[in-house]
């Protein structure tokens, strides 16, 4: 065994030591198959309002153009999936990923710490933190390096722990062992997650239009939410489920333990009426370290009142 495959397993033993569900690793380098299809996604404008996507396009798909000299992509999973669940079924629904504190914070944090232990206890070396907070293509990053496969409603699904999980990365300076385990689809001829999404946001098999799916209506998109989709958000208020639900492999899903996810029990005992009353203490309250901070009090207003009607 050589000592950069030793050393690559030590930093995925460390990973999982941190909490992490799955860590696998890619060589940092040029994405091809990936830049047909987001030129594609990026012409037809299914990215709706999202400009952002629009920036960077060569950083999406090269690694080195983030970090100097990168050598590796070390991608990480960790499992949001809840054990506990929202009271009153006749409530407005909020996705399982915002229940706890923003994954941001959370990822990050055991992401420096695992780059410090390379740093510390591998080798020196320069490299950056990425969770949802540059021009990274995290799914194929993850694809790449073996942790499972883009399915039809565009989400990574892993064969061991479903989709319900973040994605984020470390891009180093050190070359390690690439993990040359490529994952088949295992989606087959189910269609579930297009059949079952109220808005039709699937528009065929791995092709999502942003601007008709309720995750993006209800937290990217700006002003007024669209029209032609009213009644057709099943309640959601922030985020959405759905695909994610209805996916076979997600029966395999397991309670996270991480204690940065928690819920607020005030949350998830919300009545409808309580929801539809909500003032900005409350809010406050119940979101002060949530994803939901993102939509913020008049957004998720707006959204209520978008679902009420």
């Amino acid at each position: 065994m050589t000592d950069v495959v030793k050393i690559s397993g030590r930093i995925k033993q460390k990973a999982v030591e941190l909490g992490f569900l799955a860590c696998g690793i890619s060589r940092a380098d040029f994405l091809p198959d990936e830049k047909s299809r987001l030129e594609e996604w990026l012409v037809e404008r299914r990215h709706g309002e999202m400009a952002y996507m629009e920036r960077n396009f060569d950083k999406r798909l090269d690694p080195r153009l983030l970090v100097e000299n990168a050598r590796s992509v070390v991608s990480v999973l960790l499992n949001y999936f809840p054990e506990k669940m929202q009271k009153d079924t006749t409530a407005p629904v909020l996705s399982k990923y915002a229940y706890g504190k923003d994954y941001h914070f959370v990822m990050k944090d055991k992401l420096h710490v695992l780059l410090k232990f390379i740093q510390d206890e591998i080798a020196p070396c320069g490299g950056r933190v990425f969770v949802d907070s540059a021009p990274v293509l995290d799914r194929a990053w993850a694809a790449k390096a073996g942790l499972g496969w883009i399915g039809k409603n565009t989400n990574l699904i892993s064969v061991e722990h479903g989709s319900f999980f973040f994605i984020g990365e470390l891009i180093i300076d050190l070359q390690l062992d690439p993990d040359e385990k490529v994952v088949r689809n295992h989606c087959g001829n189910c269609t579930r997650c297009i059949d079952a999404c109220p808005t039709g946001a699937i528009i065929e098999p791995f092709v999502l239009d942003a601007r008709k799916c309720i995750s993006y209506q209800t937290i990217e998109k700006k002003g007024d939410l669209d029209e032609s989709l009213k009644g057709k958000f099943e309640h959601r208020v922030f985020g959405c489920d759905i695909c994610q639900d209805v996916c076979p492999w997600n029966l395999k899903s397991v309670f996270h333990k991480e204690p940065g996810f928690e819920t607020n029990s005030r949350l998830l005992q919300l009545t409808k009426e309580e929801w539809q009353q909500m003032d900005n203490q409350l809010f406050d309250e119940l979101f002060k370290d949530s994803a939901v901070q993102r939509t913020g009090f008049a957004g998720l207003k707006r959204n209520l009142e978008f679902i009420s009607e």
